[in-house]
């Protein structure tokens, strides 16, 4: 009879559970069943072998050629953006003509990730357009494999200072025009005349608003990239 309380008091007994610290909840043991839950996980996922490709790209620019929004499209977690509001502080310094709605601006920078090809795992880190914020520039593009310069053609001039930081440092780069609605299409050879580009640097025209232009572009990054730098 003994027996058979102790074995009905085992089956009722609740899962061991580690202690609680410090305010955190107890965590199940490894050999709790639920640990091994994993609806909905891909086989490369399930790899323990194989840890994901982490790379990182920067996308700069000039002042409100769409550096946040292209981030926003594509980042699979919600981006971290510094946006602050403008004021008539800077009215002397930002030129609105062609933005005349934007009332907001990256004051440090805006990050996103996404996952392409199953384990290559893209960073994203947008800079601040405005010169005054330059200065962060060396610290962003630390570790990048390589950068996205966006464009527009109406104020092509806004874009060197990108290009020539760029050039300077050695970073492989391409060049993705932003199409903004009521505007000008330009040929990608007509952008590269105008920009006075290598011939080798990619020129492509896209949406930055449409994620699946935003891909197209990261993945004519990583290709030019491997190109450049194939080891």
């Amino acid at each position: 009879m003994d027996s058979v309380v102790s074995d009905a008091t085992a089956v009722s007994e609740p899962p061991v559970e580690a202690p609680a610290v410090a305010g955190i909840p107890a965590q199940p043991r490894p050999e709790d069943p639920l640990l091994d839950t994993e609806d909905g996980a891909q086989d490369w996922q399930l790899d323990h072998t194989r840890a994901p490709i982490a790379t990182k790209i920067v996308v700069a620019g000039g002042f409100g050629v769409g550096k946040t929004t292209f981030v926003r499209a594509v980042s699979e977690i919600t981006p971290l953006q510094t946006e602050a509001l403008m004021t008539r502080a800077s009215e002397d310094t930002d030129d609105l003509t062609s933005t005349p709605d934007k009332l907001t601006t990256t004051v440090a920078m805006d990050f996103g990730r996404i996952t392409l090809d199953n384990d290559l795992v893209l960073y994203v880190f947008g800079t601040p357009g405005q010169q005054r914020f330059w200065f962060m520039w060396d610290d962003l593009v630390r570790g990048a494999i390589g950068a996205i310069v966006l464009a527009d053609t109406r104020r092509l001039t806004d874009c060197f200072p990108a290009l020539d930081y760029f050039e300077s440092c050695g970073l492989p780069y391409i060049v993705a025009v932003n199409h903004f609605e009521g505007t000008e299409r330009f040929e990608p050879e007509d952008v590269r005349e105008a920009l006075t580009v290598s011939p080798d640097v990619p020129v492509v025209i896209m949406d930055a608003r449409k994620r699946y232009s935003v891909v197209e572009t990261l993945l004519s990054m990583v290709a030019h990239a491997l190109e450049a730098s194939p080891e």
